[in-house]
Order: C-alpha cells, then sequence, then structure tokens
C-alpha cells in the first residue's frame, strides 16, 4: 500500500485547505519545490499534486510550479485541479515524469471524455471522487450534486481507469480521522483500484485501513503538522 504525500497549490505556494474551502488556507511553504524535495529523501514513490486555483477556474493556473517540481525530483507525480479537457491530459501526461493524471468534475459531467483519454493514456487517466454526505462534490468542491459517490465509481467501470481516489470532504484538512467506513464500501463497490484521501491524522488511521483493498492513502495536512512522519508512515504501510 503506498504512502502518498499531497502538496497542494494555490498561487505557486504549498498550502492546505480546511474541508476544501478555498478562503480557510495555510500556508506551508512559499517553496513546494523544496517540499517535493524533503518527500521524495523521506521514501515517497509517488506525490500527490494538486491545483487549487485550477480546480475552482477550470483550467490549469500553477502549471509552471508543477513543471518545477517534475524537473527538481525523480519520483513520480499524478496531477489534478482544473483538467477538464484532452488538451490539457495530453499536455501533462506528455511530460516526463507525470504518471497519472486525475479527472474529476469532468467525470462526472462528462465522462465520454475519461473514455476517449483511457484509450489514448492506458493506465495514465485516475478519477477522483470526491463526497460530502455520500454525494459527489464537483469544481473544486463548490457544487455538490444528486449522484452517490459509489453510483459514479460504478459507471466508470470498463471505461479503463487506473484508479479511483476518494476523499471524504467533511474530513479533508481536519485531523479527525479518514472515514474508514465510506472508504471500504467504495473499495467493495467497484473493481477499480482505490486510493483513500482525506482525514488522515496518525499512523493508526494506517492500521485502520489495512482490512481493505487499497493501492494507497494520500496524507495532506498530517504530514505538514508533524502529526504524521512521512518514514514512518511508509514503514507501517509496508509491513505485514
Amino acid at each position: 500500500m503506498l504512502i502518498i504525500p499531497a502538496i497542494d497549490l494555490k498561487n505557486g505556494k504549498c498550502v492546505r485547505l480546511t474541508q476544501g474551502k478555498m478562503d480557510a488556507e495555510t500556508i506551508y511553504s512559499e517553496s513546494p519545490v523544496e517540499i517535493a524535495k524533503k518527500w521524495e529523501q523521506d521514501g515517497a514513490r509517488l506525490i500527490h499534486l494538486v491545483d487549487l486555483d485550477g480546480a475552482i477556474e477550470g483550467i490549469p493556473k500553477n502549471q509552471d510550479t508543477i513543471k518545477k517540481i517534475i524537473q527538481s525530483i525523480k519520483t513520480p507525480v499524478e496531477i489534478g485541479g482544473g483538467i477538464r479537457d484532452l488538451e490539457t491530459i495530453k499536455g501533462y501526461l506528455n511530460i516526463q515524469g507525470v504518471k497519472r493524471i486525475i479527472i474529476g468534475t469532468v467525470a462526472q459531467e462528462n465522462p465520454q471524455i475519461v473514455e476517449k483519454a483511457c484509450k489514448i493514456f492506458p493506465e495514465g487517466i485516475a478519477v477522483g471522487i470526491d463526497a460530502k454526505d455520500g454525494m459527489v462534490a464537483t469544481r473544486g468542491w463548490v457544487r455538490v450534486t444528486q449522484e452517490k459517490a459509489v453510483d459514479l465509481a460504478k459507471r466508470l467501470e470498463g471505461l479503463g481507469v487506473s484508479c479511483i481516489i476518494y476523499t471524504d470532504i467533511s474530513r479533508d484538512g481536519m485531523l479527525t480521522g479518514p472515514n474508514v467506513k465510506a472508504t471500504k464500501e467504495m473499495a467493495h463497490a467497484v473493481n477499480i483500484p482505490v486510493i483513500a484521501s482525506g482525514g488522515m491524522s496518525s499512523v493508526k488511521d494506517i492500521e485502520s485501513f489495512k482490512s481493505i483493498r487499497l493501492e494507497g492513502i494520500i496524507i495532506g495536512k498530517a504530514l505538514y503538522t508533524g502529526a504524521i512522519d512521512l518514514k514512518e508512515a511508509i514503514e507501517v504501510a509496508e509491513m505485514r
């Protein structure tokens, strides 16, 4: 099970939000590149990059910072935020070091793009399903739909999606522990590999996921506050 450190980008800086609220940010570093280097040194095998401005505006806004991060490390990255057309998908996946991109809003609103992208880039497309009270949230978590997260995941089966990144918005950035029950429901509902995200507060939370078939766990705020040490988290995740 992979432990994947997150770097959320807003105005070129490394920040963390509380429950996805753009006006509830904490700036953790003016240099996301240095943060990426630290996570690489601590043993990360994949780094999760999110363009928060892009998620809200619908087009990538932190591309220059993302490119600088990729150029500064050897660890592969996955990228999400504002990726809503094939041109943007191709642009990112043609950059050496990008393992996959994460589609969120478009997966719910226009799944045909997901299907096309999966055919062009096998294993290169992940889908981020963000949920509030079990319902899919899109457009940077501003819009809550009437579709259940599990139902969206089932719609994606057979399209060639490499994995689903499932985030419980109410837990994100709160350090209150992940929604294990909802994550388990998601993992059992589909054959697509699932990555858990949102609410990680201690290494004990990693243990709570070990009974679930997961590809990995994304950790954000807990790494920045020191509640979780990345090296220790990786050790716990890899223990049998």
